[in-house]
C-alpha cells in the first residue's frame, strides 16, 4: 500500500496535481514579521500560479549552539501560524520534535512534519498519526530511500494514510550533504515525495556553531529534483536572508524567487508533457 496524494488542507500533493510549494521563513521570527513575509510569498505564488503551504517553526531544537535562537515557543508559535491561515486562508505546515507536541500543533495547522534527525522515533509518528492531519516525514540524512517504507508503515499502522516523505540530502562525509536525485522515484513507490531545496544546500555544522550553505544552487537542484519526479518543493524563504534568525546561508531570497518558481513550473510541465 502508498499514499497516493497527500492532502494539505486544500491542496493536493502528488497524484497528477500541480506542483506545490512549501515555504517560508526557517523560524518563526515575530507574529510581525510572519504575517507579512507569508502574505509576500503568497502574492508570488499567485502571480505564478503555484499552489502555496506557509511554513515555519515555532521552535527549532536542533540548532547547532546552545546560543542560538529557537523560536517562540509552542503556545505563541502556534498561536501566529493558526492566524496566518485564518487571515490569509493558506494552509499551513510545521515541525514537532517531542510527542506532546503533535496535538496542540495539529489544532493550529494543516500539516505536521517530522524533522530528518528524528524520522524513525516511533512515538514521535505515532503521536503525529493521532492528529488526523497529513504528516510530512523528512528522510534522515543517515537513510537510504528505501528504509523510509518503515516510516511509512508506521504511520500507516497508527491510523494516518496522508502523507509525504521530504529528501533532503545525505551525508557525505562531514559538513557536507549530496543529492541522490534516483531517491526520488525510489521513494514514490511509498508516497509523494517533496524536495527541500534550501536544507539540501547546507553544510551542517560548517560554521562551527552555526550551519554553512551554499544557496547559490537551489535552483540547480530543485529543477533536477522536479525532473526526476518531486511533486512539490520545501523552501525556506527570506526578505532579508543575512540577517535571518535561523539558516542565513541557505534561506532563499524573496526578492528572487519569483523567476525560480517560474522555471520550477516550466521544468514540471515538460516532464509531465
Amino acid at each position: 500500500m502508498k499514499c497516493e496524494a497527500a492532502e494539505i488542507g486544500s491542496i493536493r500533493i502528488g497524484g497528477g496535481a500541480p506542483l506545490a510549494l512549501i515555504g517560508g521563513p526557517c523560524v518563526i521570527e515575530s507574529r510581525e514579521h510572519t504575517l507579512r513575509l507569508a502574505e509576500s510569498i503568497l502574492a508570488v505564488t499567485a502571480e505564478v500560479g503555484i499552489p502555496f503551504i506557509f511554513k515555519a517553526s515555532f521552535d527549532k531544537a536542533n540548532r547547532s549552539s546552545i546560543h542560538s535562537y529557537r523560536g517562540p515557543g509552542l503556545s505563541d508559535g502556534l498561536a501566529i501560524l493558526a492566524e496566518v491561515r485564518e487571515k490569509l486562508g493558506v494552509p499551513v505546515l510545521t515541525d514537532i520534535h517531542t510527542p506532546d507536541q503533535a496535538a496542540p500543533a495539529g489544532q493550529a495547522v494543516d500539516c505536521v512534519q517530522i524533522p530528518a534527525f528524528l524520522c524513525r522515533q516511533t512515538d514521535l509518528l505515532v503521536a503525529a498519526a493521532k492528529t488526523k492531519r497529513c504528516i510530512n516525514v523528512k528522510k534522515g540524512q543517515f537513510m537510504s530511500p528505501e528504509e523510509m517504507e518503515n516510516v511509512c508503515v508506521k504511520v500507516r499502522e497508527s491510523g494516518c494514510e496522508n502523507y509525504a516523505l521530504t529528501e533532503r540530502g545525505t551525508f557525505f562525509g562531514y559538513h557536507r550533504l549530496v543529492n541522490d536525485m534516483t531517491g526520488i522515484p525510489r521513494m514514490k513507490k511509498f508516497g509523494p515525495v517533496v524536495f527541500d531545496a534550501t536544507h539540501s544546500c547546507q553544510l551542517p555544522g560548517g560554521a562551527g556553531a552555526l550551519s554553512g550553505g551554499q544557496r547559490e544552487f537551489t535552483g540547480a537542484l530543485a529543477n533536477a529534483a522536479i525532473a526526476a519526479g518531486a511533486d512539490a518543493v520545501f523552501m525556506e524563504i527570506h526578505d532579508d536572508p543575512d540577517n535571518a534568525k535561523s539558516d542565513p546561508a541557505t534561506v532563499y531570497p524573496l526578492d528572487q524567487l519569483e523567476p525560480l518558481l517560474r522555471q520550477f513550473t516550466q521544468v514540471y510541465a515538460a516532464i509531465r508533457a
